[in-house]
C-alpha cells in the first residue's frame, strides 16, 4: 500500500532512491569504522578499539532509521550488499592498522556525508516538498558533524 501523506507519489520515488543513496553510504562507514574497530593496533589500542564501538553504534542506529524512513515513505530500503556498493559516493582503501590512517580515512568518509547531506536538504525540501525528510537529513548531517569533529581532535 501507498503512502498517502501529501506529498506526491513520483516525489516520494525521488526521495527514496536519495535516501538509498544515504543508506548505502552509512552502510559503507558503518563496515569501514567496524573494520578498523577489530583492526586496530598500537599503544591507544584500547582506547580507540572503545571510540571506534561507539561510533558504529551509532551508525547502526542511522541506518536503522534511515531504512525505516524509506519504507515509511512507502517505498523499499535496499539491503543487498552488492546493491548499496552500487550506490554508494565512498571508497574503501586497502587495510590498514595504522590509528592515524583509520581516523583521516573516516574523517574525510564523515565530511563527505556531511557535504552530500547539505546539498540534499534543500533539495528534498523544496524540488521534492518533502519538508519531514529534509529535516531528517539535516539531524543526520548534525550526527556526522559531531562524529568528524571527535575524529579531529584525535588527529590535532
Amino acid at each position: 500500500m501507498k503512502a498517502n501523506i501529501g506529498i506526491p507519489e513520483n516525489h516520494l520515488q525521488e526521495v527514496a532512491a536519495k535516501l538509498n543513496k544515504a543508506l548505502a553510504n552509512e552502510t559503507v562507514l558503518y563496515i569501514k569504522t567496524r573494520n578498523y574497530h577489530w583492526n586496530i593496533e598500537g599503544p591507544s589500542f584500547m582506547e580507540l578499539h572503545k571510540f571506534y564501538e561507539g561510533q558504529y553504534e551509532e551508525l547502526d542506529e542511522i541506518i536503522d532509521n534511515l531504512a525505516e524512513r524509506i519504507r515509511a515513505l512507502g517505498h523499499y530500503a535496499e539491503g543487498r550488499l552488492k546493491d548499496l556498493l552500487k550506490l554508494t559516493d565512498l571508497e574503501e582503501q586497502d587495510y590498514t592498522s595504522d590509528s592515524k590512517k583509520q581516523l583521516e580515512n573516516l574523517l574525510n568518509d564523515h565530511e563527505t556525508l556531511i557535504r552530500l547531506f547539505r546539498n540534499l536538504i534543500p533539495d528534498i525540501g523544496e524540488k521534492n516538498k518533502d519538508l519531514g525528510t529534509a529535516d531528517f537529513i539535516t539531524g543526520l548531517m548534525e550526527a556526522h558533524e559531531k562524529m568528524a569533529w571527535m575524529i579531529r581532535s584525535y588527529l590535532k
